[in-house]
């Protein structure tokens, strides 16, 4: 195989899910009626930014090695602390500052800091203790998603303060500020992954955490780092739900985990470790968000959905084992 022919196979398989994205929307604008208007493509990267900013943190863990399950309920428990601080109806206290504006950093850094706790409790039994990830943010998905229906008493938060709700209602060059929110979130932290030493050492203690550890790299307070990071990024996912819905509910975001681990590894992120790129999973997340926008188009039972994510996951980790075995025979 001469050069030019493997780098072109190379970028094809690094860039695969987006020549699919690509495809998807050709397709279903063209047979689908009324699929190709702006409008529609806004509501595709609308609909998707808390499932994207969520899926930013899990992909970091997942490229680490690791496993992160615990971050949709994290998303939850940090709606609900701003729901309860800042709504006015339900069962919010509906808390004033003055000036007004403030109530936005305040209930932002409220909900990235119930995130990060929740990330540094998860990093620290993984990396200082030593137990599995898996079990670890499992029981985490379990008790931080009890402990929303304790605070709560399975009651909602309801009629957000109109100065964090307007993030949700403003809209610049058509998107509201949301979407641009998750859209800077995948810019700075997939520079952060290319660009900086901890994005690089993320991907080597993924790809072999003895050699990383071996090169003198600090392995344990990098990986503490990301699920911090995971943990806080969840956080801010909640924020945006809260903004979204104007509230918090006990049940807000059940499922999100699972379209986010559908998005990171359609995105091309490996579960193995050490591969993948925030651009990839970011084209995921539109992927998904574009195919749940056809399916509501079509007038199909929401039913369709779960079959068809369900489906994406099972071919996007069988094109996973696909791709590492072209890659070893282009090695």
């Amino acid at each position: 195989m001469n050069p030019r022919t493997r780098q072109t196979l190379e970028f094809v398989l690094d860039n695969l899910v987006w020549f699919m994205l690509v495809f998807v929307l050709v397709v279903f604008s063209i047979f689908i009626p009324n699929y190709f208007q702006l409008g529609i493509f806004a509501n595709i990267i609308e609909a998707s930014s808390v499932l994207g900013v969520m899926s930013i943190g899990l992909a970091l863990v997942i490229i680490a090695g690791h496993m992160d399950l615990s971050v949709e309920s994290v998303a939850a428990l940090s709606a609900m602390a701003v729901g309860i601080l800042f709504c006015s109806s339900g069962i919010g206290l509906g808390v004033q500052l003055h000036p007004e504006w403030l109530m936005v950093p305040v209930s932002l850094l409220l909900a990235l800091t119930v995130g990060g706790l929740i990330g540094a409790f998860n990093g620290f039994l993984v990396v200082r203790v030593k137990m599995s990830a898996f079990i670890i943010t499992l029981a985490s998905y379990i008790w931080v998603r009890g402990l929303v229906l304790v605070i709560s008493g399975g009651r909602s938060a309801q009629d957000l303060a109109p100065a964090i709700r307007w993030f949700g209602i403003q809209r610049l060059i058509g998107l509201p500020l949301t979407a641009w929110i998750a859209i800077a979130c995948f810019v700075v932290f997939s520079l952060i992954m290319a660009k900086t030493p901890f994005g690089r050492h993320l991907v080597m203690i993924g790809g072999n955490e003895t050699a990383t550890f071996r090169a003198g790299i600090r392995v344990n307070r990098n990986l503490i780092i990301a699920f911090v990071l995971a943990g806080a990024i969840a956080g801010l996912a909640g924020w945006l739900l809260a903004i979204r819905t104007s509230g918090a509910t006990a049940n807000l975001g059940v499922g999100l985990l699972f379209n986010a681990f559908a998005a990171v590894v359609i995105g091309g992120v490996s579960l193995k470790g050490g591969v993948g790129t925030l651009p990839g999973v970011y084209a995921g997340v539109l992927l998904l968000s574009a195919i749940n926008t056809a399916i509501n188009l079509m007038g199909l039972p929401a039913n369709f959905t779960q079959v068809i994510h369900g489906l994406l996951v099972l071919a996007a980790v069988l094109l996973d084992a696909f791709k590492q075995t072209i890659r070893q025979r282009l090695a």
